[in-house]
């Protein structure tokens, strides 16, 4: 497999022959004027959120300037930033074990020996995707599953020394998030039983993965952990409580919830001992998507226990949670720790739908010391967007103090920087045109994230298929 790159070197545009897309999105306008009066609002005191590293507290503050069109037609970046394609779809995975599957989406970066980083990344695929994840001896759930994990190791250098199958024969593995004792949790997004599409086995669960030794973990389902359409989990590593996210899109609406261990903070495989499912009300709100005024704050949130997490005849978020109900929100996605809170994001909301309000993107915090959620980030409506999407997506924290944002929905795709002021900037677009002529699609980013010592951001481009390690003057004065 080759590795490419790219480098941004001058402001002046190079000569393309992909067609270009004239629509003008809604975050374009976000990139080019920032935040104010275009339909994105913040509220008050950004500390938690936009908690950079020590070396890197006075960053962030306006971008890195415009983006230099990439003359391989790939990526375009800010000028003195590069990108090397660690792995694409259908090229050979190194282990010799079959080609790179399709679909790349979750994704985390975990510190090694020697400078060395383990890259583990998810691999959406339904049953009509184009590459599976190759089913491995010891390493698969069903058989019938095409989705799954890929693990990459890095050296010091970022040059790829090995790529491999980490878990497969999982379906729909779409987010998940990193433990405090180094695993992935993979995510399955589906509901779908055994029987259906082939399936030999019930989808729906959480898979951890080790990103070293997949073997320790094997393909072992976390059915305590609930069956529902997953996207995303985030940790808390003072407790060992998990935050999970689901992603439902038509009505009832998806639930965020919080599992709690019998063994936190156990270590590889100890959440296979079990424990309890809970999902958040908040009294007085049956949809998140009602607030709309950032810095809006619920006291008193309360955790219901999920009557029977395996979803046995009933999904999770259509069961008898009592009187009081439940909170449902739609489009629960990205899920991370930061600070002493939970973080997680609402993609958009749609009254067309049955939400209570419309929105093109929420972000809310939730203290557990004090119960308490926060509307921290709110984006649109507004007029140019073209649904169903461009709302945020996967999130993680920067070393530059804020925040990576990939979007996903129609027309142009790319990775935001949101910065401590509220300022949006673009840090990235994606050049590869998957569509015709006459209806030009972009594939989406996901799995944002950056390597131990903040030196190099990595990101998928779902389809093609395509991971990129983007370098550059992070620790520099951004431009204006």
């Amino acid at each position: 497999m080759s590795e490419t790159q790219h480098t941004s070197t001058s402001g002046t545009p190079h000569t393309s022959t992909s067609k270009t897309h004239t629509s003008v999105t809604r975050r374009q306008i976000l990139a080019r004027t920032g935040a104010a009066g275009v339909g994105i609002a913040f509220a008050g005191s950004l500390t938690d959120l936009f908690a950079g590293t020590a070396a890197a507290q006075g960053l962030g503050q306006r971008g890195y300037g415009p983006l230099v069109p990439d003359p391989a037609g790939l990526l375009d970046l800010p000028k003195g930033f590069r990108y090397r394609v660690l792995s694409r779809e259908g090229d050979p995975l190194r282990s010799g074990e079959g080609p790179v599957p399709s679909n790349h989406d979750g994704m985390a970066a975990f510190g090694g020996r020697d400078g060395r980083v383990h890259l583990v990344r998810n691999h959406e695929n339904r049953p009509t995707a184009a590459l599976r994840v190759p089913a491995v001896e010891g390493l698969t759930y069903d058989p019938a599953g095409m989705g799954g994990c890929t693990a990459l190791t890095l050296d010091a250098g970022g040059a790829v020394r090995s790529e491999r199958v980490a878990i497969a024969g999982t379906a729909v593995n779409c987010a998940g998030g990193p433990t405090p004792w180094g695993t992935w949790l993979t995510c399955e997004e589906t509901e779908d039983r055994a029987g259906t599409n082939g399936y030999t086995k019930d989808h729906g669960f959480i898979f951890e993965v080790d990103p070293v030794d997949p073997r320790r973990t094997g393909a072992v389902p976390l059915t305590a952990m609930g069956r529902f359409q997953h996207e995303a989990i985030a940790v808390d590593p003072r407790s060992g409580v998990v935050y999970e996210t689901e992603d439902a899109f038509q009505r009832p609406f998806g639930l965020f919830y919080r599992f709690l261990p019998e063994r936190p903070l156990g270590g590889t495989g100890s959440l296979r001992a079990g424990g309890r499912l809970q999902a958040m009300r908040v009294p007085g709100v049956p949809d998140l998507s009602a607030v709309q005024e950032p810095g809006a704050r619920f006291d008193g949130v309360e955790w219901a226990d999920v009557p029977d997490p395996l979803a046995t005849d009933t999904p999770v978020r259509l069961q008898d949670f009592g009187p009081r109900g439940i909170t449902h929100a739609q489009k629960l996605e990205g899920c991370y720790w930061g600070g002493r809170c939970v973080y997680f994001v609402s993609s958009f909301a749609r009254s067309g739908d049955g939400s209570a309000a419309d929105h093109f993107g929420q972000i809310w915090r939730y203290d557990p010391a004090g119960r308490h959620l926060t509307l921290v980030v709110v984006f649109g409506p507004d007029t140019d967007v073209q649904l169903p999407g461009e709302s945020p997506d996967n999130i993680c924290l920067a070393p530059s103090g804020g925040l990576m944002v990939c979007e996903d929905g129609g027309g142009a795709q790319h990775v935001y920087g949101v910065t401590r002021r509220g300022e949006v900037y673009a840090l990235a677009r994606n050049r590869q045109n998957t569509g015709t002529q006459e209806a030009p699609e972009y594939g989406e980013f996901a799995g944002v994230t950056f390597s131990p010592d903040g030196s190099t951001m990595y990101v998928n481009c779902y389809t093609p298929g395509t991971t990129f390690a983007v370098t550059g003057p992070w620790a520099g004065q951004p431009g204006r």
